[in-house]
């Protein structure tokens, strides 16, 4: 979650509230320099550089980076025909993106003639962040989508005791779990393999992945699908909870300090797609380079 996605202050469904005595608009956007170095990757070719980029921050969408279209290469934008109308900041003009030999079609946008208030995305061009082969910051490649700088996770240790069950099954029993905090979503209990009956997990097929923290591996617990999770070489910044199992609360029975825990509402998990050309075994390898110390 960040500023407006999933739970967030300006999400669709934010967990808090905004203590004011007039009620907000539905929709507020929100847009702020990124202050930090962007370069856009495609074709095999760096099509944009930029320490100018603005984060545009929209209900229900991850944050898109807008560039000066000076910092994009000539000839990587060819306009095309199609023009479509954004409720709040007007016509967006259509590219399709250009170079390398290759070309996608519907590959960027901008905001043809933005509302004064939104002058600061006026001659700003956004690339469809799938459609590109990467976006990095300065050398370092930039997975999922921009970094929102309101997303925070912190671990905690905590010698609360954690018990799930599976009907009379004692799945893991431990007084030693961390504790997840990640911004807007209620807190996730991560158990030490030591302490989790391996015997209980049934592995399955299929991964998913989070910007934050890397690809999270799951497990059927008996007739419980998708129960448990792990991950197994998370990013380095989260690297407390590699490997370690955490369950989920309306599959199996999780029970801290003896009372009996339940899915927050509003926390269903959106899966996140992987990049385009960005294939598991290429995050682990992320994961490595991101953690290894520097010159």
């Amino acid at each position: 979650m960040g500023l407006s996605w999933q739970q967030g202050p300006l999400g669709r469904g934010p967990v808090g509230r905004f203590l004011t005595p007039e009620p907000l608009p539905e929709r507020l956007l929100y847009a702020e320099p990124l202050r930090r170095r962007m370069r856009v990757r495609f074709g095999g070719e760096w099509i944009a550089d930029s320490e100018d980029v603005w984060l545009l921050h929209e209900p229900g969408r991850y944050p898109v980076a807008y560039f000066p279209v000076t910092d994009v290469e000539p000839g990587v934008l060819r306009a095309e025909d199609r023009v479509t109308q954004h409720a709040e900041l007007g016509e967006t003009a259509w590219f399709t993106v250009a170079a390398g030999g290759e070309s996608t079609a519907r590959a960027a946008w901008q905001y043809a003639a933005p509302p004064a208030y939104a002058d600061v995305l006026a001659g700003r061009v956004a690339f469809a962040w799938r459609a590109m082969e990467a976006f990095y910051e300065e050398d370092e490649r930039i997975v999922g989508h921009a970094a929102d700088p309101y997303h925070r996770i912190d671990i905690r240790q905590t010698s609360r005791h954690l018990v799930v069950r599976d009907g009379e099954q004692v799945v893991a029993d431990s007084t030693r779990p961390l504790v997840l905090y990640e911004s807007g979503f209620a807190p996730r209990w991560y158990v030490p393999r030591e302490d989790v009956d391996e015997t209980a997990l049934t592995p399955v097929e299929g991964q998913t992945f989070c910007p934050y923290k890397g690809l999270a591996g799951y497990y059927d617990i008996g007739e419980h699908r998708g129960a448990a999770w792990s991950y197994v070489d998370a990013w380095p910044e989260v690297g407390r909870v590699s490997g370690m199992v955490s369950f989920e609360a309306d599959e199996v029975e999780v029970y801290l300090d003896g009372v009996r825990q339940h899915l927050a509402p509003g926390q269903t998990v959106v899966p996140h797609g992987v990049d385009r050309g960005l294939d598991p075994d290429e995050l682990l390898a992320t994961a490595a380079t991101r953690s290894r110390p520097g010159p």
